[in-house]
């Protein structure tokens, strides 16, 4: 995944600009389901428009996740991963070049990035992996954020440091966090996540855009939220003069809404 070609930074940017719900969640492709739930919100936008993974099953964390800094917006970034085990002390010991090789690795990889990060101790918490000073030294080598089954701290310095930080939890100490592997495919709230993998991420959870999916996201993402508001969201605001004809106006947004998604995707 590394070596593939990636998106423009303006192109990044422009997916940065919106939640990540707005970026996954759309009717399921292949399916016609807005005829019976789309007041559920099961059919708005993105990705589920374009992909032929299970938008049910796939590419999304299926565990809950804690955003740390929501006033920082989403974070877009290519995986780059590692594995850390705090509870235990011998890492240090047989690996002794192993923080400088791993941070040679961080440097050899093209950004913006985001560091996903494994704890093996995971469901205990331990100790974190970060905090002040290592979010410091990632940001300096192109990261923007992390995502991890573990904790951090010192999060106050983290935010202040433009480190966003998707975790499980808070803890005080680092106890013996260190590198144990890096480089590799991670598992992290349910989800495997491969070294080079697009990914974008809020308060909301994760997606991890499939290769394939990258190109077309952010023309589906925009497209199917300008069909919600000239369709549904717009017919539900409209003022009715009974609940009779707010119900009939939004099966008739629904179909216009359903129609205009067919248009633009039935060759996806």
């Amino acid at each position: 995944m590394e070596g593939t070609q990636r998106l423009s930074h303006t192109y990044l940017l422009q997916l940065k600009r919106w939640n990540t719900p707005t970026i996954c969640t759309a009717r399921i492709s292949g399916h016609d389901l807005f005829r019976d739930v789309c007041m559920l919100d099961i059919a708005d936008n993105g990705w589920e428009q374009i992909t032929k993974h299970d938008a049910a099953a796939d590419c999304f964390n299926l565990e809950e996740t804690r955003d740390f800094m929501p006033q920082m917006g989403p974070m877009v970034g290519y995986a780059v991963t590692v594995v850390v085990e705090p509870s235990t002390k011998a890492h240090k010991i047989s690996k002794p070049t192993a923080l400088s090789d791993y941070r040679r690795y961080l440097a050899s990889v093209p950004g913006p990035k985001i560091v996903v990060v494994q704890d093996l101790d995971k469901p205990r918490v331990m100790g974190s992996y970060w905090g002040e000073v290592n979010a410091n030294i990632h940001r300096a080598l192109g990261c923007v954020g992390t995502i991890t089954d573990g904790s951090i701290r010192d999060l106050d310095e983290m935010t202040n440091a433009g480190f966003k930080a998707i975790a499980r939890r808070l803890s005080v100490g680092h106890a013996h966090t260190y590198p144990v592997e890096w480089g590799v495919e991670v598992e992290v709230f349910g989800r495997k996540v491969k070294p080079g993998q697009l990914i974008h991420a809020d308060k909301h959870g994760f997606l991890v855009i499939p290769e394939e999916d990258e190109k077309q996201l952010l023309e589906a993402s925009i497209f199917m939220d300008q069909n919600e508001c000239n369709t549904v969201i717009s017919a539900a605001r409209a003022p009715a003069s009974s609940y009779e004809e707010m119900v009939k106006r939004l099966d008739q947004a629904g179909e216009k809404f359903k129609k205009a998604a067919d248009d633009k995707f039935s060759q996806v």
